[in-house]
Parts: C-alpha cells; sequence; structure tokens
C-alpha cells in the first residue's frame, strides 16, 4: 500500500502552491481585517477549477476526490486564503444529486454557505444562497438575512443567517448531513495543516536570522525545543489529514473516525505552531505589521469552526470504544 501522496496530487499541490502565491499571501487577511477584499475571490478559485474539484463532471466539475481537493487546500491555508474551500467540499457533497446548483458551485455563479443551525457559518458574510438541515432532517436551500459580526479573522467570512425563505432538497438526509459535515472536517484540517506548516517554516527562518547576545537565537535550545515540537506536530498531522481524506475516497467506513482524529488534532497543532511563531519573533511578534498575528487569529477561530477539539475527541473516543479501529 502507497503511503504517500501519488503524482496527480503532488502535481496539483505545486499547482495551488504557485497560483495562490501569485495571487495572495498572509498580508491580504490583514487588509481583510481592515474592510478589503478577501483574496483571491471566489470568482478567482472557481476561474482555475478549485471549487469544483470535487462536484460531479455531469455538473462542470472535475469529479475528483478529497484528496486532490485536500492538497490545494493545504497551500490555500498557508497563505490563508478566502474564500474557504471548505464551503466547496461541504457544499459538493450535498448537491451531488442538485446538478443545476452543483454547477453554480463550480463556475462560482452563487455564492453558498452552509449553516449550523443559529452558528456563525463560513462564507456566509459574502453568500447569497444557503444549505442547511432543518428540524425534520431535511435538506434545504434558500435566500437569508445575513448579519456579520466583528471578525477575529476576516477570511473566513463569518456571519449568522436567517433564512427567509426555503425549498427541500431532500426529505431525509441526516446520514448525507453527517458525511458533508465529515468531509467539511478534513479539508479544514488540511486548510489548518498549510498554515501551521508556514508558520513553523516563518519562526525557523527568523531563528536562522535574528541574533541575541552575540548568537542567532535558533542556537539556544529554549528556541530549538519550542520549534522542534511545533514541527513534530505539523508532520504528525500531516499523516492524519491525509489519511482522513483517503479514507473520505475510498474507505468511507473509517471517514467519521479519520475526520474527528483531523479536526481534533488540527486544532492543537495549529494553536502551538501560531503561539510559537509569535514568540520566536519577540517584540516584533505582537505588532499589527507583522503576519504572525494572522495565524494565531485563523488558529483561535478554526478550533471552534465544524465542532471544537472536545467535541471530536469525544467522537473518538466513542467509536474507539465501539470497535472502529478494530480490523
Amino acid at each position: 500500500m502507497n503511503f504517500d501522496l501519488g503524482p496527480d496530487q503532488r502535481d496539483a499541490a505545486d499547482g495551488a502552491r504557485e497560483f495562490f502565491a501569485g495571487r495572495t499571501s498572509a498580508g491580504a487577511a490583514r487588509a481583510a481585517l481592515e474592510g478589503a477584499r478577501v483574496e483571491p475571490g471566489r470568482k478567482a478559485l472557481a476561474d482555475i477549477g478549485f471549487l469544483g474539484i470535487t462536484v460531479p463532471e455531469a455538473a462542470g466539475g472535475a469529479g475528483a476526490g478529497v484528496l486532490d481537493l485536500a492538497v490545494v487546500a493545504e497551500q490555500g491555508g498557508a497563505v490563508l486564503a478566502g474564500p474557504s474551500l471548505v464551503t466547496a467540499a461541504r457544499a459538493a457533497v450535498l448537491l451531488a444529486e442538485e446538478p443545476e446548483l452543483a454547477a453554480q458551485l463550480a463556475d462560482g455563479s452563487v455564492g453558498f454557505a452552509v449553516l449550523d443551525g443559529s452558528a456563525p457559518a463560513i462564507d456566509a458574510a459574502d453568500a447569497s444562497v444557503f444549505l442547511a438541515l432543518d428540524d425534520d432532517g431535511a435538506l434545504v436551500v434558500g435566500e437569508g438575512e445575513v448579519t456579520p459580526g466583528a471578525p477575529l479573522d476576516a477570511t473566513r467570512g463569518l456571519a449568522r443567517v436567517r433564512l427567509t425563505d426555503r425549498r427541500v432538497l431532500r426529505p431525509d438526509a441526516g446520514d448525507l448531513w453527517a458525511r458533508a459535515r465529515q468531509v467539511a472536517a478534513v479539508v479544514l484540517a488540511a486548510e489548518d495543516l498549510g498554515a501551521a506548516d508556514r508558520a513553523v517554516r516563518m519562526g525557523v527562518a527568523y531563528a536562522q536570522e535574528r541574533e541575541a547576545f552575540g548568537r542567532r537565537i535558533g542556537s539556544y535550545q529554549a528556541v530549538k525545543h519550542m520549534l522542534v515540537d511545533a514541527w513534530v506536530g505539523v508532520d504528525q498531522l500531516r499523516s492524519l489529514v491525509w489519511w482522513a481524506a483517503w479514507a473520505a475516497d475510498a474507505a468511507p467506513a473509517e471517514l467519521p473516525l479519520a475526520a474527528s482524529a483531523a479536526k481534533a488534532y488540527a486544532a492543537e497543532v495549529f494553536e502551538r505552531a501560531a503561539e510559537t511563531v509569535v514568540q520566536v519573533h519577540g517584540g516584533i511578534g505582537f505588532t499589527w505589521e507583522h503576519d504572525a498575528h494572522l495565524y494565531w487569529r485563523r488558529a483561535k477561530v478554526d478550533r471552534l469552526l465544524l465542532g471544537d477539539e472536545a467535541e471530536h475527541l469525544d467522537t473518538v473516543a466513542r467509536l474507539a470504544v465501539a470497535g472502529a479501529l478494530t480490523p
């Protein structure tokens, strides 16, 4: 069995890295906090095909797997890109049997967001069509009244939404909704993997340049240990994310456990990486002008999206006790 990415995924990651590097940067997340447009934006992501990676070919998408989307999402996370590919991943699952709506998702002509009750929804601030699960377990679609809040991370486009009309797409959608949320958790973990990796790399680069008391700070044991601990976490998270993405495509029975494991560990790893890069940079790491606080903001927001760490660890424990890890 091959436990590494294949050549297609590696090529996709390289292409995504080049695209995001040319269209946005972490600095755009700072500008978004001041009211600027989130970059690279829905249209650019649609034009390059990222919003339609998991949309069926019949609906204008690529018909590829979650693993293909995850490698792209990782590169977007590294530069704190928006809107989130989490929304595209989740909506693609929910709209798999709705080709007209799926086509609008893939070509970016309609801004979708997926609602979890009254909680703030990712990308809802700029969306016009909303998907939700009603009290009867039916999947519904409709327009809504959007109330954005004061953002800690403006790239997530968080807002509360009250549906003003609704149309039932599927009357009994509980299982479909659960799978869509699990896939979304995997892609969110992939974005956090990219962001955590970039944060650690920023810390390492600075530690190799900054000098204190006549020595580069990276030579001090305390700094080394902080960076190594953060790096080990990123490496372990990468394995969890690839397992979860593979499970979404090839082993659906493993997806609930893998998705929750990846999401829970992503919360811990990304927060540690973000706090480490701020600390390694010292005084400059706390300033508005430096990018370090932007990763810290993203980490604090993401740990609460799609269920917090405690919820997902509870899921992992319950599934493990029920025999999910038994061959």
